[in-house]
């Protein structure tokens, strides 16, 4: 997979792809991340990307014209399966859309500032607009490593045990049940005896039984739908 993700802010995405998941995903060749500076289509001798939006609101936008050209400058190198936006009124980015965004392989990650970007460049080259909750961060770069960390760590290759992804929350509509690791008792706290029989079966009821509990108790939305 490649991902190609345009910013205005290019460090503050430098280190999110620089540990953990994403890092070893990049230095085993499961996937290409290249954080391109919107200012290198910038306009005149300041590269200016911004100005003020018509209609008198507060606020800058970042203008129709660079965005364009990065854009179409990547789209002549390649194919891209998905022009993103990260915006606070997009679809909201969750499990299943996390899993269909990881079986592409090019898509361009485009970060917002300011007040937003021009809208015809999401009327026009945008394919897809995400939104990670229903609230308003100062630009998309954040939401961006976000959603770059949940699609990298589903890549295969990405974890050394690609069944750990699969059992994560969500993947099955359910919350996780509890994990533990040892010692077995600390602090007079004990791991509950299941993960200790030994017996595979048991402790998959247990954990069945612990994510629908987790799940009515902490999430209840996710039955309903």
């Amino acid at each position: 997979m490649r991902l190609d993700i345009i910013t205005v802010l290019p460090d503050l995405l430098a280190s999110p792809m620089q540990h953990s998941i994403v890092s070893r995903a990049q230095k085993k060749g499961v996937v290409e991340i290249f954080i391109h500076d919107l200012r290198q289509f910038g306009i005149g001798n300041y590269r200016k990307v911004d100005d003020y939006g018509f209609g008198g609101d507060a606020g800058m936008v970042l203008m129709v014209e660079p965005l364009y050209n990065m854009v179409t400058t990547l789209q002549q190198e390649r194919s891209y399966d998905e022009v993103i936006y990260l915006a606070p009124d997009g679809e909201l980015f969750d499990q299943p859309m996390a899993n269909q965004l990881s079986c592409l392989q090019n898509i361009i990650l485009l970060c917002g500032h300011y007040k937003g970007i021009d809208h015809r460049i999401r009327e026009h080259v945008v394919t897809k607009e995400i939104s990670i909750g229903n609230y308003v961060l100062s630009g998309g770069e954040l939401a961006a490593a976000v959603v770059t960390d949940a699609i990298v760590r589903l890549l295969p290759g990405a974890i050394s045990d690609e069944t750990s992804a699969l059992s994560d929350s969500f993947q099955d509509g359910l919350l996780a049940p509890p994990v533990y690791s040892r010692p077995a008792e600390f602090n007079g706290w004990r791991v509950p005896d299941v993960l200790l029989s030994g017996n595979p079966k048991l402790i998959k009821t247990w954990q069945d039984e612990q994510a629908l509990e987790r799940t009515k108790m902490l999430r209840p939305d996710l039955l309903d739908s």
